[in-house]
């Protein structure tokens, strides 16, 4: 079994939380001694040192500031991660890159220690204009920015082939790059059925009312362009559908104000799981209208519970509803596809039936955390076999 000190985030909430959450308690369920390190508020020093007490494997990194899209560390996180690690005696470090400068420091880090270093890369990306113009886009500029150090990283796991390609382009080594799709928990993510929690199911229906659901769950963030959904449903106003928003973020407000219509429950940000789970289970329908994407956890997690997906070619959402697993919009004119597609999706229930059958099969066929988790035990020993024969 590995000792590995994981570096990420659980907090606030975002793709890269669930991300390290459900895969080190993963490791852990195989047997993998796992040591979470992260950025929190620091304990005071009457209550002790973060964290590495009793059988407490977390360590607290003192920040500056953080968000879900990216974290400044206070001074000493750099001396504090240097003694957590010297403390721990890891086999290796997986970072969950948190965009954060510590990033770029890593491998220097790990190097010194002799510790080798993996790198889960997680940014989003718009897989046209990345392969047409590497300097348009937000996204772009961090992939030009990063791609120096990860090629300074042993290993750096992507989640598409496409990804993979643009940071080749920048110069990353391909042996370095490891093609690792994200996975769920499809035994938890399923279709509703007799083990589900009925007074949850019961309690989450009437909040829902009863219309049939359509469901955005995500952040309410520009890349996310829930506005051109938005704007797509007010226009089209499906009879007997409703749009759910689940989720929160800086255009909350102004969507709301904007956008106020009884056809659309603003849920917010929705912390419990189980309801979460439930949510997809009644949703007939999950729209993600982003503009740029990785791979969305959301969109595989409606994918597992059964449920029909319409989402953009953004990253490689593309690549996992491709084939007939769901239905692919492009990424420009969003509202103007949705307001073809939305009547049609409301006037076919047989046809968003079979889309979510198909979205299950391929989520059992492709995206389980099982087989996730199989590619990343084969890239540690791998990789700690490499470094003992280098030894």
């Amino acid at each position: 079994m590995v000792q590995i000190a994981w570096l990420g985030k659980k907090s606030p909430f975002c793709g890269n939380v669930s991300y390290g959450l459900s895969t080190t308690e993963a490791l852990r369920q195989r047997g993998h001694q796992t040591h979470f390190i992260h950025f929190d508020t620091p304990l005071s020093p009457e209550r002790g040192t973060a964290s590495l007490l009793g059988n407490d494997p977390d360590v607290s990194l003192p920040y500056l500031v953080k968000s879900q899209v990216y974290t400044i560390p206070s001074l000493g996180a750099q001396r504090e991660l240097r003694d957590s690690l010297e403390r721990i005696k890891p086999d290796l470090v997986h970072a969950s890159l948190t965009l954060s400068p510590l990033d770029f420091r890593l491998p220097e880090l790990c190097q010194q220690l002799g510790v080798p270093l993996v790198a889960t890369f997680h940014p989003a990306f718009d897989a046209d204009a990345g392969l047409r113009n590497l300097s348009a886009g937000t996204q772009q500029l961090s992939y030009q920015l990063y791609a120096p150090f990860l090629a300074r990283y042993d290993r750096v796991i992507v989640f598409s082939k496409l990804q993979a390609d643009i940071l080749i382009k920048l110069g990353v080594p391909a042996k370095t790059l490891s093609v690792i799709p994200n996975g769920v928990d499809t035994a938890r993510w399923s279709p509703a059925g007799p083990s589900a929690n009925a007074l949850l199911q019961k309690n989450v229906r009437q909040r829902l009312g009863g219309e049939r659901i359509f469901l955005y769950m995500g952040r309410l963030v520009t890349e996310k362009n829930v506005e051109a959904l938005l704007r797509a449903w007010r226009l089209v106003s499906p009879e007997g559908c409703r749009l759910v928003v689940v989720g929160d973020g800086p255009l909350t407000s102004n969507l709301q104000n904007q956008f106020s219509d009884p056809q659309i429950l603003w849920w917010g940000y929705e912390p419990d799981l189980d309801t979460r789970i439930a949510l997809l289970q009644c949703a007939e329908v999950f729209l993600l209208p982003s503009l740029v994407e990785g791979l969305s956890l959301a969109l595989l997690e409606a994918m597992a519970t059964g449920t029909a997906c319409v989402a953009t070619d953004a990253g490689a959402d593309g690549e996992v509803l491709a084939g007939g697993a769901g239905i692919v919009m492009s990424t420009q004119g969003v509202t103007t596809q949705l307001r073809t597609l939305l009547p049609v999706l409301r006037d076919q229930p047989v046809l968003t039936a079979e889309l979510g059958r198909r979205a299950r099969e391929r989520a059992l066929e492709r995206y389980t955390i099982g087989t996730n988790i199989d590619a990343i035990e084969k890239l540690y020993r791998d990789l700690l076999d490499d470094f003992r024969v280098a030894a």
